[in-house]
């Protein structure tokens, strides 16, 4: 019983707690023993007190009121503040802060009747200088960052549902190599009050499930209203769908690759109209305006920071601080123009698509904890804002997940959560719960 509970979807979570079939407590009872027996080989968790897991769930079975999400625990990222517990940036310079207030997504989290079942860990500062979490199919290689403790902890089974966020690749990466769905929703669908800034430009909030539905579940009450249902529609028709198979500035692992052509093949088999295209030339640049605005704004927001604690920061995030106090004012405003281009641009260039295909990441999941891996195939989609997902598709040789990512333009969140579902019900990846 204690495993089917663990491995229970949130969607089906919320349903039999809705019914009186299952209670908030017991579920949590089964996500705590399976943490207690999974965890030491991963360690997801910045925070985690079973004490508060127990009362926040007792509090969600004795509440009057049902909010879509009753009983539901979920992974909050450790940038994003709680009120409840510390918001340490998975960095020493923060140990035992805790904020006088939630972030607003976890406030919806609370109002939806979830709880923060802990904290997940991040890479400090949600850069790329690693943090302590380990890949849960391969402890020997890197679960992806920043989010790196919540891909781990949804895939591990300890959790059916995180938050997290992405500036570059950090809910997308993590997702594929994890072999979990990553949700990125369109740019401020769920703000990003009360998460540690970074790029005010750049900086989205993304969420990891299981399932697509879980995640149209789980972001419908966190979003703002109109951008994501908490049902994801069938498709009326197989989908025309954009193959984006390579980026310009990345080269694509020859396994991984032949995985997602084998994906793309087993859905033109169930209907789908998959058409290869080539990447814009006029926007083969893209990723050096990502870049740009991203070390610009960063290095603006964190100088005060680096100035007080350059010795406490890491090294990849003092280079790239350093990196952008040597921008101009004058070329980041010309990125930010550049970026409003690239919008304009890919939003006409998918229009006659229901959405586009493309890897997650350049191959699965690197050997060694030294490196995040890397997040170039996320840029485009975080660049522009658009909503973005993983989609896990199947194993390579090494037997680490492949993810495919999918596309829409920006407000097509339900859109693209219906041909996520339609592409996971063929593809039927099974993943370790």
């Amino acid at each position: 019983m204690t495993q089917a509970l663990y491995a229970m979807s949130l969607t089906a979570a919320t349903k039999e707690i809705a019914i009186g079939a299952l209670t908030a407590h017991a579920l949590a009872e089964a996500q705590l023993e399976r943490i207690a027996h999974t965890d030491a080989a991963i360690e997801a968790w910045a925070r985690l007190d079973p004490a508060y897991v127990r009362r926040m769930a007792q509090r969600c079975d004795s509440a009057r009121e049902a909010g879509p999400l009753r009983g539901i625990g979920v992974g909050v990222k450790d940038i994003i503040a709680t009120a409840d517990l510390p918001t340490e940036l998975g960095s020493p310079i923060y140990a035992g802060h805790r904020p006088k207030d939630n972030a607003e997504c976890v406030r919806r989290l609370l109002n939806a009747g979830g709880y923060v079942f802990g904290k997940t860990v991040t890479t400090p500062f949600a850069f790329i200088d690693p943090g302590k979490t380990r890949n849960p199919w391969n402890p020997a290689h890197t679960p992806g960052g920043s989010s790196s403790g919540s891909a781990a902890a949804v895939a591990a089974g300890q959790i059916a549902g995180a938050i997290g966020t992405q500036t570059n690749g950090s809910v997308i990466r993590p997702a594929a190599f994890c072999g979990v769905v990553g949700f990125k929703p369109t740019k401020d669908a769920i703000p990003f009050t009360g998460a540690n800034l970074f790029s005010e430009t750049l900086d989205q909030i993304g969420l990891f499930t299981r399932t697509v539905s879980d995640a149209a579940r789980l972001a419908s009450p966190l979003s703002d209203r109109a951008f994501v249902s908490p049902s994801v529609a069938a498709l009326p028709a197989p989908p025309r769908l954009a193959y984006l198979g390579d980026f310009p500035w990345t080269r694509l692992d020859c396994d991984a690759d032949d995985t997602l052509e084998s994906a793309a093949t087993r859905l033109r088999q169930f209907g789908a109209t998959v058409i290869g295209v080539e990447f814009p030339p006029a926007f083969r640049e893209a990723h050096r305006v990502h870049r740009t605005i991203m070390l610009f704004e960063g290095a603006r927001n964190l100088a005060d920071l680096q100035d007080r604690e350059r010795s406490r920061l890491g090294p990849l995030l003092n280079a790239a601080l350093d990196e952008g106090r040597s921008i101009s004012e004058p070329q980041y405003r010309i990125a930010l123009d550049q970026r409003s281009e690239a919008i304009a641009a890919f939003t006409e260039w998918l229009d006659e698509y229901d959405a586009v295909l493309s890897p997650s990441a350049p191959g699965t999941a690197p050997a060694g904890l030294s490196s995040t891996g890397d997040p170039s195939c996320c840029t485009l989609w975080s660049l522009t804002g658009f909503p973005a997902l993983n989609l896990p598709v199947g194993l390579s040789g090494d037997g680490l997940p492949v993810g495919m990512q999918i596309a829409c333009p920006s407000g097509a969140d339900d859109r693209l959560l219906a041909v996520g579902a339609w592409c996971e019900s063929k593809l039927s990846f099974r993943g370790l719960v």
